[in-house]
């Protein structure tokens, strides 16, 4: 056991800052007692937290949500490239029950900060959509797996680089990506060609728009097809977002800026 207490010693040993990823309040106040600086990244401010990071989804993938928190501390200032880190988050029980050490900076940025707190639509309209996009992902049309793009924001602009492949059924209607009913709608009309357009606050604009910005210049993995070239040059020629949901191998990717800066597996959110 002293082995095993040396290696949690040695992984915490004179880091700069703490980041606790949705702690308990009770273990929030026992930290914020010691002279190590503590960065809170939950989904709620609910432990008074005077450095806080709003994690808009869980990310079940540990990294992601890592990468996520250290991106926010960095953005707001509380920890510097070249930072020790020790992270503490849940893995597989209610309470936190892993521990890692990260140094701030020693990886590229991936840009999944910036999707959510620096772009020009609300973060909760990005996640009800990367929510819609999940769901779809899982069950499929009748059980057959289907593709699907969302453009968020912006949406002026990216109505001026499409053009509609048929009747637009939200052309009078005010409709919003988060109403359980508008999600079905969604869902419905994605067996259907052509992206959503959604605007920043989250207003269904258009189904069935063929996009036409240049792919010029795009560079996206190989094997992925129209739909992502299209959501990368939309994204890099607007300020919007983009979230595709590829029927060839089941992903959803969110895209910014003309790179995709996350990767979700449905069947493990």
């Amino acid at each position: 056991m002293s082995a095993l207490g040396d290696l949690v010693t040695d992984i915490v040993a004179e880091v700069d800052s703490v980041f606790l990823f949705s702690p308990s309040r009770s273990l929030f106040e026992a930290f914020a007692g010691t002279d190590t600086p503590v960065v809170v990244v939950a989904p709620e401010a609910d432990v008074d937290a005077e450095r806080f990071v709003e994690l808009p989804l869980e990310f079940n993938d540990l990294t992601e949500r890592v990468r996520f928190g250290v991106e926010g501390g960095l953005d707001n200032e509380f920890v510097e490239e070249g930072d020790q880190i020790a992270c503490a988050a849940k893995l597989f029980a209610d309470d936190i029950d892993a521990v890692t050490r990260v140094r701030a900076g020693d990886y590229d940025q991936s840009g999944v900060y910036d999707l959510f707190v620096n772009s020009r639509a609300e973060p909760a309209v990005i996640r009800n959509v990367l929510e819609v996009a999940i769901e779809l992902g899982k069950k499929g049309q009748k059980g057959k797996r289907v593709g699907a793009l969302f453009v968020v924001g912006d949406a002026g602009k990216v109505m001026n680089k499409s053009r509609p492949l048929s009747y637009n059924p939200f052309e009078k209607s005010h409709v919003h990506v988060g109403d359980p009913i508008v999600n079905v709608m969604l869902k419905e009309f994605s067996r259907l060609d052509g992206a959503f357009v959604i605007s920043d606050s989250g207003k269904i604009v258009s189904a069935y728009r063929y996009l036409e910005p240049s792919a010029e210049g795009v560079d996206i993995p190989k094997g992925l097809g129209a739909r992502h070239m299209a959501a990368g040059a939309i994204t890099r020629d607007s300020n919007a977002v983009a979230v595709v949901l590829s029927e060839s191998d089941g992903l959803v990717r969110a895209f910014s800026a003309g790179e995709i800066v996350l990767e979700l597996d449905p069947e493990e959110y």
